[in-house]
């Protein structure tokens, strides 16, 4: 059995975002963290209206200040500058049945941001992931499967293609919709993985900066 995709190979490292970029998103958390000190200061003191300017418009700089160069040293996710479409079709163009069956043009599109290709009317569907699946460490691709229900045109092929991706691809590399499987790379996954962890340590720390402001301006 092929072992894991993810483990096949080490994957260059990704630039960081930059000090501009993490500048931008400390000054977008002192926003939100100057709005909401603002709206203490409100309930607390209404008269204050010295206080809450400087909270609004302080905040944000002091945050990007602060927060700016180490934000700046994440690493932006692995983005393609170029269309992955004509390569995908390219290397299937050899599945292509012909009329009224599967063809690698009128079975493979983009969005824009995700490669997708339509496995019905194919004699050959594992064939195909096979052959895509390797290039889901340069961009994500969504294999289109059906629901997988009885009154399905094809109600096996979910369920053998997603077995089949399971035994290739990491759990956090997968998801799945109501009638499709997309595979994306795993520095985008990671890249979302520890985004979502820092909003939720915003998240947990927002609460005590607003109760121990409450306590001060009381």
């Amino acid at each position: 059995m092929v072992g894991q995709l993810s483990g096949s190979m080490a994957e260059p490292l990704t630039p960081r975002i930059g000090l501009l970029t993490g500048l931008q998103a400390g000054a977008f958390i002192g926003l939100f963290l100057g709005f909401s000190l603002a709206v203490v200061s409100a309930l607390t003191n209404p008269d204050a209206l010295k206080r809450l300017v400087q909270l609004m418009c302080i905040t944000p700089l002091a945050c990007a200040i602060l927060l700016g160069p180490l934000l700046g040293l994440r690493r932006a996710p692995m983005v393609s500058t170029e269309d992955p479409l004509g390569e995908v079709r390219q290397s299937l163009e050899g599945f292509s049945e012909g009329q009224g069956r599967w063809r690698s043009l009128s079975h493979v599109r983009s969005d824009g941001r995700t490669v997708r290709i339509d496995l019905h009317n194919s004699k050959q569907p594992l064939a195909i992931v096979a052959a895509s699946i390797q290039m889901t460490d340069r961009f994500p691709i969504r294999y289109i499967v059906g629901r997988g229900e009885s009154r399905s045109r094809e109600p096996m092929l979910r369920g053998q293609v997603l077995a089949f991706i399971e035994q290739r691809v990491d759990l956090n590399r997968r998801r799945r919709t109501s009638s499709s499987i997309e595979v994306m790379p795993a520095s985008i996954i990671e890249h979302m993985e520890a985004t979502h962890h820092m909003h939720r340590r915003l998240f947990y720390l927002l609460p005590i900066i607003l109760f121990f402001a409450w306590l001060e301006m009381r």
